[in-house]
């Protein structure tokens, strides 16, 4: 049987990792499985281990029985309020976005939002999309309002769009406009990395405090009608659309 190529290439995983990952089987046994014909995918047997298959669309079978996948994938966007710790669990026993959700499923956000930082947080259970996403070379947009402790200068606007050194390391091209042009402390910010604090540190550089920030959007994602604390799944086409 030929290497499937017409799903995207998220979407794909090798035949043994994904009998492995949804059988009690390991990966060595898996293996032994497939030399022996004994796994078929789409109704052909299959001698390849690491043919890449997509679990969502193909029948894959061992020794007739179906094997689907254990999770089921979830992708949540939440409205993150301010006052809301963006991890897991909490030492001090703060609420957590995991709280907010309020499901039995291991989930886990999609990198952090700062304790006072309000907006568009990505919660998952899907640990290659969640990689994915944060992994530099796919350059997710994301997007922030930001309200500052006086007006911006022009000069220093043109700087950073342009890239400062910061800690060491030059920050990437991003994009800065004014939701208001008559009004230069608020202003909307496009970054395409996730270093911690990134935004607030950008603007310190120049002496400016950041007194509100806002995530307004994540990619092709926008917050929509959701209200601070409030949350909606996503379709996997909709998680997908962001390596495309």
């Amino acid at each position: 049987m030929e290497k499937k190529n017409n799903y995207p290439p998220e979407n794909l995983v090798r035949l043994n990792k994904f009998l492995a990952n949804n059988t009690n089987f390991a990966r060595r046994k898996v293996d032994e499985f497939i030399e022996q014909a004994r796994v078929t995918v789409n109704h052909k047997v299959i001698l390849e281990q690491g043919l890449q298959i997509n679990p969502e669309k193909d029948d894959i079978r061992l020794d007739g029985e179906r094997i689907r996948e254990k999770t089921k994938k979830l992708y949540i966007i939440l409205n993150k309020p301010a006052g809301i710790i963006t991890s897991t669990d909490d030492e001090k026993n703060r609420e957590t976005v995991i709280d907010l959700i309020g499901m039995k499923e291991k989930l886990y956000p999609v990198g952090r939002l700062d304790y006072d930082t309000t907006g568009l947080l990505l919660i998952t259970n899907d640990g290659d999309f969640a990689n994915k996403l944060m992994h530099p070379k796919y350059k997710v947009t994301k997007t922030y309002v930001v309200k500052l402790s006086r007006p911006l200068e022009e000069k220093h606007r043109e700087k950073l769009m342009t890239g400062i050194k910061l800690e060491g390391r030059r920050t990437a091209p991003c994009k800065i406009t004014y939701p208001n042009k008559n009004d230069t402390e608020t202003a909307v910010i496009s970054i395409v990395e996730g270093r911690n604090r990134q935004v607030r540190k950008m603007f310190e550089h120049y002496g400016y405090f950041v007194r509100k920030l806002h995530r307004s959007g994540y990619g092709h994602l926008t917050l929509g009608n959701l209200a601070p604390g409030q949350w909606t799944k996503l379709s996997i086409e909709e998680a997908n659309k962001f390596f495309k």
